[in-house]
């Protein structure tokens, strides 16, 4: 059993390279191996809600992800009685899943139909099914730029192409899940830039979350409900992410960027190395007891690009946007949203969507998310979260009634080898994103989700950049090479890319100036303290375990604390309310100092200093009596030396004489 939580653990050694024939959707009486749940989603079909309905809707879409994933856990949880009695599946859990789903549309029909005209036709998505474990929705064509076996020729390096359950969760990822880089072929291109066109960039450095903020809520697509993404996400600028946030408080939350002009939310799944370690998330929900299990690897670096449009000037971005591209069920509901891309350092030419790549020696995975850039002109956001921004076309054009806003395109590296599939992970272990429980951790479902809290006098400076066709912002340095010329290979006789997978904390690379101080979720200072206090340390990376009183664990918030709140006033003008320090989130005594050197970092170049008032970059404390006796006896030897010569050659002299 996973900690509380009662997954059945599946072998992955054993599992992840089994062979098996299963195809296709299947009665709900056949025996599958590693059968997965589908159910027809009903959030992507809602997509006009009255806003007095979209509160309830949004509770009953959260309840029901959770019917599937309780199902889900139970059928892991009979396989024995399964594969005694066929029929068991059906009568114990796809029918009273059904009814379940059933009452909770009805209750969303009902919403709908107090504020407006009541929907037909939703109880038609009631049923759910069994799918074999190696194909989704009536396996659909592979998302545009994959290379799967079929379809490329491109295959996975694994012996055998596995389609068991596996994985420490005991639902996945399998060997088949994951294929060569090398044995890509070059597959990205982009749209030819016009007259008109914005070509200019704009960076915001916001850190890789060294310091651990993580939940498995998801605040744009089920808020006010714990645990609604049944999996647990990284969180990079905004530090007051959880499902209760409003918009009040993330305007008044404290960031990680180095501009503190860019309060935005950044947020993705986090990614683990299959391994045996027991994260603190090991026995709760959205973790271990939803089969993301294993040691939570901390990005190696983070870059957070906003690009133009090739055919147009860029507008503004309306505060509070919310965006989120691909799709976190798309293993079940097929690739049509899905938009995640992997690849390897040196070989961004080629990108996987339905595969995790397998990097050659000295080569770093590489996570890319480039989000919708088209906006309705109205809406920060829709109903089903999707149809208020649209993607470019193939010529890089919007679609008629949107207009062109800044892209945001992030990118993520980590530091982790290419996993040893031919004994299951052993040796190496497997890696995959956290997921619904019944999406197998397929990196088809991989997303990223964004909430822009930039202040509108950053967003203006941010257009003018991209229209102007300059590079601008605090994370400009830190660009990667530019992905349309041939990218650099690694040396063959490179060294790996990551340390063994036993010490595979992952510290980050980033200036500590861009990472929030202190264990914090929402990074303010204690009620009372001023703005411009320097910090005095910050939470280590997570796993790394240095740091008197620290756990080496990741933190973990799926519930909000009591917020005191006084009044200040904003960077970008008006009164808000600003939180104090919640009392479950000061740093504890003796953490590690935010620079690895114990030296002052600079505020990155360009970046002006924070207004009266406003919240500085963290700073290591510098020396202390040890440290400071360490440096001054060796000056105080050298200058007796100096001396005692002295004195010497002042006796030469006089006997001469």
């Amino acid at each position: 059993m996973l900690g509380g939580g009662g997954l059945v653990a599946v072998n992955v050694y054993a599992s992840a390279t089994e062979n098996n024939g299963d195809q296709g959707q299947v009665a709900t009486g056949q025996v599958l191996s590693a059968p997965t749940i589908y159910c027809p989603d009903v959030g992507s079909r809602l997509t006009a809600v009255p806003d007095g309905a979209r509160a309830d809707v949004d509770r009953e879409l959260a309840q029901l992800d959770q019917q599937i994933a309780a199902a889900y856990q139970q059928l892991t949880q009979s396989a024995a009685e399964i594969e005694q009695n066929p029929g068991f599946a059906g009568q114990t859990i796809i029918d009273p899943l059904k009814a379940q789903r059933s009452e909770s549309l009805q209750r969303i029909a009902d919403a709908i139909g107090r504020e407006g005209d009541r929907p037909q036709g939703l109880d038609d998505l009631a049923a759910c099914t069994l799918r074999s474990s190696n194909q989704g929705a009536g396996q659909p064509a592979a998302p545009q730029g994959s290379a799967t076996p079929s379809q490329s020729g491109q295959g996975s390096a694994a012996p055998s192409q596995g389609t068991g359950a596996g994985g420490q969760g005991g639902n996945g990822p399998v060997a088949a899940d994951y294929a060569d880089i090398t044995s890509v072929q070059p597959n990205v291109s982009t749209p030819a830039e016009q007259a008109g066109g914005s070509t200019g960039t704009f960076s915001s450095s916001c850190g890789v979350n060294a310091n651990g903020l993580f939940n498995s809520d998801n605040v744009i697509v089920a808020p006010g409900v714990s645990n609604g993404a049944h999996h647990f996400h990284d969180y990079i600028g905004n530090q007051s992410n959880n499902a209760f946030a409003s918009d009040q408080d993330l305007a008044n939350a404290q960031t990680s960027c180095a501009d503190q002009g860019d309060k935005s939310t950044y947020y993705w799944p986090v990614l683990r190395l299959q391994n045996g370690k027991q994260e603190r998330d090991a026995d709760k929900p959205g973790g271990g007891t939803e089969g993301n299990a294993g040691q939570i690897v901390t990005a190696k670096q983070v870059t957070l690009t906003f690009e133009g449009n090739p055919t147009s000037k860029v507008t503004e971005m309306p505060r509070l946007l919310r965006i989120i591209t691909g799709d976190a069920k798309a293993f079940v509901n097929g690739p049509a949203n899905a938009n995640a891309s992997w690849s390897c350092t040196g070989y961004e030419d080629r990108q996987l969507k339905d595969k995790y790549p397998l990097c050659p020696s000295g080569s770093d995975v590489v996570r890319t998310f480039r989000f919708q850039s088209c906006w309705d002109g109205r809406n920060i956001d829709s109903a089903n979260h999707r149809t208020h921004v649209a993607f470019e076309g193939p010529d890089g054009s919007c679609p008629a009634g949107f207009q062109a806003i800044p892209q945001l395109v992030q990118r993520i590296v980590y530091a982790v080898a290419a996993p040893s599939l031919q004994d299951g992970g052993r040796t190496v272990p497997l890696f995959a994103v956290d997921s619904f429980p019944e999406q197998l951790h397929k990196p088809v479902t991989d997303h990223g989700d964004f909430i822009n809290v930039f202040d509108e006098s950053l967003m203006r400076k941010m257009v003018d950049c991209i229209n102007s066709g300059r590079k601008c912002g605090a994370g400009a340095d830190e660009q990667p090479p530019s992905q349309s010329a041939e990218p650099s290979r690694p040396s063959e006789t490179a060294s790996p890319s990551e340390p063994p997978a036993e010490t595979q904390s992952a510290e980050p690379s980033e200036p500590a100036t861009q990472q929030p101080s202190s264990d914090q979720s929402s990074s303010q200072p204690p009620a009372g303290t001023p703005a411009t206090v320097t910090a005095t340390a910050t939470a280590t990376a997570p796993g790394s375990g240095s740091g008197s009183g620290s756990t080496g664990l990741p933190r973990v918030y799926a519930t909000p604390s009591p917020k005191k709140t006084s009044t200040t006033k904003s960077s970008g003008g008006g009164v808000i309310s600003e939180p104090t320090q919640r009392p479950d989130t000061e740093a504890p005594t003796g953490s590690a100092a935010a620079s690895p050197t114990g030296t002052a970092v600079a505020a990155p170049a360009g970046q002006e200093p924070p207004g009266t008032g406003a919240q500085t970059e963290p700073q290591a404390v510098q020396g202390g009596l040890a440290e400071t006796g360490a440096h001054l006896w060796p000056a105080a030897f050298g200058g007796l030396l100096l001396l005692s010569g002295a004195a010497l050659l002042w006796r030469t002299k006089r006997t001469s004489f």
